[in-house]
């Protein structure tokens, strides 16, 4: 049997390793993390948690930088800017912010003893890597448009995947996500 589905490489749209929502160790299952949606009051606790945590990680580097805290989806959001650019341009790179949102995570479920979703962004990684998935869905679309039957990307967290199947579905296609754990990813068709 022949596979028509392109497989879209990263490298195609010059793109960096992908800013993790969840660490493919395997801590827990997407099931138990969307089990029970966390309340409010739950979600600005996190934040403060992890505001405070970024804080104090931020004076040890001697780093300046302005935290801000929303509860959005049933996560927590966490954006640290800095009027200099340059202040967070080491912070703000991919693998730095997949590992540093895992540590605010564990002092986050250290302190509530819950599995925390929050989400961090440092100096707009998550604004680079929503532009980098656009750039990745324009390619599988255009190889769709020149013959083939479907594109499938390369494997990310539920939280790009989810961003994926939104910019597939405004651009008037169809997604889905096949496999499983780390090999999890994204196949986009013809409507």
């Amino acid at each position: 049997m022949t596979d028509n589905t392109d497989l879209i490489d990263t490298d195609t749209v010059n793109s960096e390793v992908p800013v993790s929502e969840e660490s493919t160790s395997g801590a827990h299952s997407e099931a138990q993390a969307s089990s029970e949606s966390p309340s409010l009051d739950q979600l600005e606790r996190e934040g403060d948690i992890a505001a405070d945590y970024i804080e104090e990680f931020l004076d040890i580097c001697d780093l300046d930088g302005d935290i801000d805290i929303d509860a959005r989806n049933g996560r927590a959001y966490l954006s640290v800017n800095a009027a200099d650019a340059d202040n967070l341009r080491l912070l703000s790179k991919p693998d730095t912010v997949t590992a540093l949102q895992e540590l605010t995570r564990l002092a986050v479920q250290n302190q509530t003893g819950v599995f925390s979703r929050l989400i961090l962004d440092i100096g707009g990684s998550r604004d680079a890597r929503e532009a980098e998935l656009h750039g990745l869905v324009t390619v599988a679309i255009e190889r769709i448009e020149g013959g083939a039957a479907s594109a499938a990307l390369p494997p990310m967290s539920s939280y790009e995947r989810k961003l994926v199947h939104d910019i597939v579905s405004a651009r008037g296609f169809v997604s889905e996500s096949e496999g499983e754990g780390a090999t999890r990813h994204t196949v986009i068709t013809a409507a």
